[in-house]
């Protein structure tokens, strides 16, 4: 790490991930500075922020919600920037040394590109990213020379432990997943799942649309698509297993034997510092395990047959080419479609793979046409639930 402060933008500062950053960076005594927040339609909560950190930049991605922002009540020396063209601005600016990639679902694909493009470090929370165009974007990052940090506690904890051996003695790495609320439910009980219990996860505080892939284990699907790319694995050296208590994030098995895994609380302040800290390791406002009482930690190997969005996840990762944008954008209509009470919590997995199943699978797509499939998925969803 250099002496001046590193220069952190973060896209999507209203979120959970966002929120989280700003602590981190507010408790790193200088060593740490966000020049860029960005958000959607919340600009009230932007404002808020901006007046708190006083970044160079915030980024209104709507524009119509910004027609009506009062630009007059920002902080001194704070800019207003508009759209996507804001988002491409900031990523250019040569001050500008991490980019937090933390825009939920496909919507943060355009801006994750630019900031590769742009050969910044980039702080991945945005999963869909590599979901969708894993190939493209780990070939971009090479040819630019970007860095890509993953942020997702599962992704967080297997870099970690990779640190500990040679990537070519890697015999697999084991993915964490709670198993939500959920995995003790009937197929009977799970027809009747309600919003409400849905966003009740029982170990972590995340956004609506990630708890809902939690619970329905799609989460774990997309991760292990992200997986295949960001680390460069075949698929049959990525499993997955059930932890209920949250505490182990994920696991590296290397070919002598060892298991080396990543343990913290349910807390994404950790994963979020070491992005941005890399490959330094600062104290910082991450929760600490409490050693002074007991701990028991569970395991199992997941239902197949109880959570089938697992199955999709390996399907995709093995296909590659638009497998991903189909499935990705599949699942965001369909989660969205539920949390507005348009379709059962059990017909979500069931809709993404009929539109996987329909989809005109192309081997090597380009950006351009896995935007299209982007769009095409979300109107095939709808009109399946309408059917339904």
């Amino acid at each position: 790490m250099t002496s001046r402060a590193r220069n952190v933008a973060i896209f999507g500062s209203t979120g959970s991930i966002g929120r989280s950053t700003l602590e981190v960076i507010q408790a790193s005594g200088g060593r740490l500075r966000a020049v860029a927040l960005s958000a959607n339609a919340r600009l009230d909560v932007l404002l808020d922020q901006a007046r708190l950190v006083h970044p160079r930049w915030i980024v209104a991605t709507d524009a119509e919600a910004a027609a009506g922002f009062p630009g007059s009540d920002l902080p001194k020396g704070t800019e207003l920037l508009v759209g996507h063209e804001g988002l491409h601005k900031v990523v250019a600016d040569p001050e500008v040394d991490v980019v937090v990639a933390a825009i939920v679902g496909s919507a943060g694909l355009a801006s994750t590109w630019s900031a590769i493009e742009a050969g910044k470090t980039v702080a991945l929370a945005n999963k869909e990213t590599l979901v969708m165009a894993g190939p493209l974007v780990m070939r971009l990052a090479q040819q630019r020379g970007a860095a890509i940090v993953p942020v997702d506690s599962e992704h967080g904890a297997v870099f970690q432990a990779l640190q500990a051996g040679r990537r070519e003695d890697v015999k697999r790495i084991v993915l964490t997943a709670s198993g939500g609320p959920f995995r003790r439910h009937t197929r009977e009980q799970l027809k009747n799942v309600t919003v409400q219990e849905a966003l009740a996860h029982p170990t972590w505080s995340m956004g609506p649309k990630i708890t809902v892939d939690s619970a329905t284990m799609m989460n774990k699907a997309l991760e292990i698509v992200e997986a295949r790319w960001l680390f460069g694995l075949e698929v049959d050296q990525i499993e997955v297993v059930i932890h209920p208590q949250s505490v182990v994030h994920s696991l590296v098995e290397f070919q002598d034997g060892s298991v080396l895994a990543q343990l913290g609380p349910p807390d994404m302040k950790l994963p979020i510092q070491y992005a941005l800290t890399y490959p330094e390791r600062w104290d910082g406002p991450a929760a600490r395990l409490d050693w002074s009482r007991p701990w028991e930690l569970e395991f199992e190997p997941p239902d197949r047959g109880h959570f089938p969005a697992l199955d999709l996840g390996y399907e995709v990762a093995r296909a590659g080419g638009s497998a991903g944008a189909a499935l990705n954008a599949a699942n965001e209509a369909a989660v969205a479609l539920f949390l507005n009470g348009g379709l059962r919590y059990d017909q979500i997995v069931p809709a993404c793979r009929a539109v996987l199943q329909s989809h005109s699978f192309d081997p090597d797509p380009t950006l351009g046409r896995l935007l299209e499939l982007d769009a095409w998925a979300r109107t095939e969803v709808n009109r399946w639930a309408q059917v339904c």
